[in-house]
């Protein structure tokens, strides 16, 4: 029996109801080439375990003892395969007919192209900006934070946003969905697990880019991503903390060298205030 030419692989954390939604849409617009589906539970005891054994057998399910994060749940997963492509996919997404087969397709053309995404949408049919941006820097982060970058058009307030990338190369794409060739990984390395959750999917994006590798935005094919589905919506202490924790990790590897002792300063100092008053503001 043929090899499918894809792996998808899943994290899941106390995620059950829409991991179900997220499985029923790969099974219903698999790509020709077949695919493998692998979901690695992060600990959840929700039941999804026995969910995903009980109602989608040929789904393969990896539990954990423990919580391990993003990035180390999805490089066991990705381990676990030998496909030439990767899907990275979150429990809150669900893709719809043709994306699967259409990004590999894109890929397949284009040797070059090392990841790739589709436009991603809300529930209620609004477009999620997240599924194409640029590399962070501390004029598109000042922008993005203050909320200023998002009514801009251009610029370096808005360039956390790529909205001048209609189609076609772009710094990121979401890691809600990350269609990924095998051959980069193998050059580049794997998810940083260095990254608990948050900002890992950009450091991989970096770290392509930095190889020479094109990671390509297709708006002509889409998936559903149900924003903050994994977290109820609010990030707890924990997620808060690894999340700017991350974007001091992303600064310090990437940025941090390339800038003045003075400047870099300032940036660890904003990221500090930052996670203090979103502690604050949680209570």
């Amino acid at each position: 029996m043929p090899q499918p030419g894809l792996d998808v692989v899943i994290v899941a954390f106390r995620s059950r109801e829409l991991l179900g939604r997220c499985l029923d849409s790969l099974l219903s617009w698999p790509p020709a080439d077949g695919l493998n589906v692998t979901v690695v539970d992060n600990a959840s005891g929700d039941g999804t375990v026995e969910m995903v054994r009980e109602h989608y057998p040929d789904v393969t399910v990896l539990p954990q003892a423990d919580n391990l994060g993003f990035a180390t749940a999805t490089n066991i997963g990705i381990r676990s395969g030998q496909a030439p492509y990767v899907l990275a996919l979150n429990p809150d997404a669900a893709v719809a007919e043709g994306t699967l087969q259409i990004l590999i397709d894109r890929m397949d053309a284009d040797p070059d192209i090392g990841c790739s995404g589709p436009a991603l949408f809300r529930e209620d049919g609004s477009f999620d900006h997240a599924a194409r941006r640029g590399f962070p820097t501390p004029l598109s982060a000042l922008g993005h934070f203050t909320g200023v970058g998002r009514h801009l058009d251009s610029g370096p307030l808005a360039g956390y946003r790529a909205p001048e990338v209609e189609r076609g190369p772009v710094d990121a794409v979401n890691g809600a969905f990350m269609l990924l060739r095998r051959d980069a990984l193998e050059q580049i390395g794997l998810f940083d697990e260095g990254y608990w959750m948050y900002m890992e999917d950009l450091d991989l994006n970096r770290r392509l880019a930095d190889a020479g590798w094109i990671t390509w935005y297709e708006p002509g094919v889409r998936a559903v991503h149900t924003k903050g589905g994994t977290t109820a919506g609010r990030r707890d202490a924990r997620l808060t903390i690894a999340f700017h924790r991350g974007m001091g990790r992303f600064y310090r590897r990437h940025q941090a060298s390339h800038n003045s002792p003075a400047l870099n300063a300032l940036v660890y100092a904003g990221i500090g205030v930052k996670l203090a008053l979103a502690l604050l503001k949680r209570g």
